[in-house]
Parts: structure tokens; C-alpha cells; sequence
């Protein structure tokens, strides 16, 4: 078998590369392990939970309608921290950049990374740069890992019976505006990536309820998500279509491009269970933050299996895990 694009997609696919990937022995000190496969490592010290995550983004074409990739290596990160509770302190960059690749670009995107983190309340610490001939890479690659402290560390597999799924806004926004930028689609400003820092939302969040489990719906968008969520916590997952929140604009251009709203990539969003009872809490935590004005509950948690669409029309469907991101090179 051979590497290919798919296997970076973050669907099913990917998770056959991963079985080769995370086979590492030495991988369990002080019980802390790769089992979980969540968005990042929880490290007890000194009676803290540090949160440890790493990201590498390869986004093409690097500005693109609401970001670049500055922005997203920011967001990526502080994201993975925040979706297991984390409030992020700090985090390294690493860029490996192509010979030839222009001053005033790289100028733009530390710029961008920069207010990122202004609105993140984290630090970049420490870094390292490399450079590699031209033709040998595809412009820039930077790779940003972060470290955060968990007051609540939250899972993606704690999902229960009872639970009501929360997601924070519009799918679907980033890997179409990727899409369309990319086609050649004039759309103006109806469609911009999500792309966002969502720590100060959550941290409003965590403390307003209780969280059984959370994600943010990257590559492979909201179906890979919620399946991954699903298949976890060992329950069945109900999503009622005319509940779930995407722009008339993604739609249309979904529809034209043939793709799936919901399989396509989110960097601004967060997929949550939480006990019913919670709910309208959270819910007002949210829309209390402009990133999460749009908030709303999709479907509930039952026993079982699988992740079942109630269609608007009075049919079921199953939401499966995609093969991978329709649409590569998203983040």
C-alpha cells in the first residue's frame, strides 16, 4: 500500500494510516498513552490536568475568503486544547518554508497568527524555521503545538443515553469557502471560513454546565465527527435535519460542486453532548459569544448504534463516516 491524499482526509481511510502511525511501545509512560485518540494527551502535574496537542497545516491556497494559514495554525491548536477543556498558555510554531516564497506574505500571515492568539489569550514561546529548495515544497508548512491547563477535561468519548447534541453554529462555512475559492467561484462575501479561536467561548461554557463529550468537526466535517463521538460511547446518535444549521449560500454551492455540507471541514465550531437538563444553559453560554451566536441543538443520544438522520420529509437515513474529506488540503 502506498500513501495517498485520502489517507490525510480525516475519514475512514485515515484511520487505516493511523493503525500504522500510533504503533509506538514506548508510549505509556506514567499512563499516558495514544489509546484515546482524542484531539490531544491529558498530563496530570502537580495536582494540574496540562492539555498537550499538535497540529501540522498544509491549507491550499494559503489567504483564502475569512483566513490563512496563519490564522488556522493558530485556531487548529488552541481548538484541540479547548475541545478537551483546556484554556491555552502556550504554544511552539515550526515553519518549513520554500525557497523564493515572498517576505511580505510571511509578514501576513505572522500577523495573522498574532491576532489569533490576542483572541486566543495564549502565547507563542518558542519555535524553529526551515527552508527547502524551490519545488520541494508547496509554499509554506507550519506545524504549531500547544499546551493548556483543564479545570474539567472534557473527552469526545463520554457520550450517554439522555444526552442532546449542541453544535455552535453554521456547517460547513470552511471547507466550502475552500472549495469555491479554489474553483474560481465568484460568491463575494457569502461564504468565509469559520476559521476561529474558540477558547474564551468555552471557557464560558464549561461554566455553565455539564459536557460529556466534545469536538470540533475538522476534516471530515461534522459526519466524521459525530460518528467518531458515537462509535466512542458506544450509543446511538439521532440528528434531526430540519434542525441542523447550514447557510443557504453553503447549500447552493454544495449542491453545485456535488458535496456533502456535512462532510466537509469546520474550523470554527465545536460538536457537544450534554445532559438535557444543561442544555439551555449551554445553549445561552454560547450565543452569548459571537462565535457561537448560531448555536443550536441537532438531534439526541439513545442506546444503540449508528448516527441516523430524521429527514425532513419523515424518513431516516444513516449519517456514515466519510472516506475522507471531500475536499483536501482544508487546514
Amino acid at each position: 500500500m502506498k500513501v495517498n491524499m485520502m489517507h490525510g482526509a480525516g475519514g475512514e481511510v485515515m484511520g487505516e494510516l493511523l493503525q500504522t502511525l500510533t504503533k509506538f511501545t514506548h508510549n505509556n509512560a506514567g499512563g499516558i498513552g495514544l489509546e484515546a485518540m482524542d484531539d490531544g494527551a491529558v498530563i496530570p502535574f502537580g495536582g494540574e490536568n496540562l492539555v498537550f496537542t499538535t497540529d501540522s497545516h498544509v491549507v491550499r491556497p494559503i489567504f483564502f475568503p475569512g483566513g490563512d494559514i496563519g490564522r488556522i495554525s493558530v485556531c487548529g491548536t488552541v481548538n484541540d486544547l479547548a475541545m478537551m477543556g483546556g484554556r491555552p498558555i502556550a504554544l511552539s510554531c515550526g515553519m518549513i518554508i520554500e525557497e523564493g516564497f515572498d517576505v511580505g506574505d510571511l509578514a501576513r500571515i505572522v500577523a495573522s497568527m498574532d491576532e489569533a492568539l490576542g483572541e486566543a489569550g495564549a502565547n507563542l514561546v518558542t519555535g524553529d524555521t526551515k527552508v527547502m529548495e524551490r519545488g520541494a515544497l508547496d509554499g509554506i508548512a507550519i506545524n504549531t503545538a500547544g499546551i493548556g491547563i483543564a479545570k474539567k477535561v472534557v473527552r469526545d468519548n463520554g457520550l450517554v443515553p439522555g444526552d442532546v447534541i449542541i453544535v455552535s453554529g453554521t456547517l460547513g462555512d470552511h471547507g466550502l469557502a475552500i472549495m469555491a475559492h479554489r474553483e474560481g467561484f465568484d460568491l463575494g462575501e457569502q461564504i468565509l471560513s469559520d476559521v476561529a479561536p474558540l477558547s474564551k467561548m468555552m471557557e464560558k461554557v464549561l461554566d455553565a454546565g455539564t459536557i460529556h463529550a466534545m469536538k470540533d468537526p475538522t476534516r471530515g466535517g461534522f459526519a466524521s465527527a459525530i460518528n467518531e463521538m458515537a462509535r466512542k460511547g458506544g450509543v446511538c446518535v439521532r440528528i434531526k435535519e430540519e434542525q441542523v444549521p447550514i447557510r443557504k449560500s453553503v447549500k447552493s454551492a454544495a449542491a453545485m460542486l456535488g458535496i456533502d455540507p456535512l462532510e466537509v471541514a469546520n474550523e470554527g465550531k465545536v460538536v457537544m453532548g450534554v445532559p438535557a437538563a444543561d442544555a439551555e444553559a449551554i445553549l445561552a453560554a454560547l450565543r452569548s459569544h459571537k462565535y457561537g451566536k448560531d448555536a443550536t441543538i441537532v438531534g439526541t443520544v439513545t442506546k444503540g448504534a449508528h448516527v441516523i438522520m430524521e429527514t425532513a420529509i419523515g424518513g431516516e437515513r444513516f449519517i456514515e463516516p466519510p472516506m475522507g474529506d471531500p475536499v483536501p488540503r482544508v487546514c
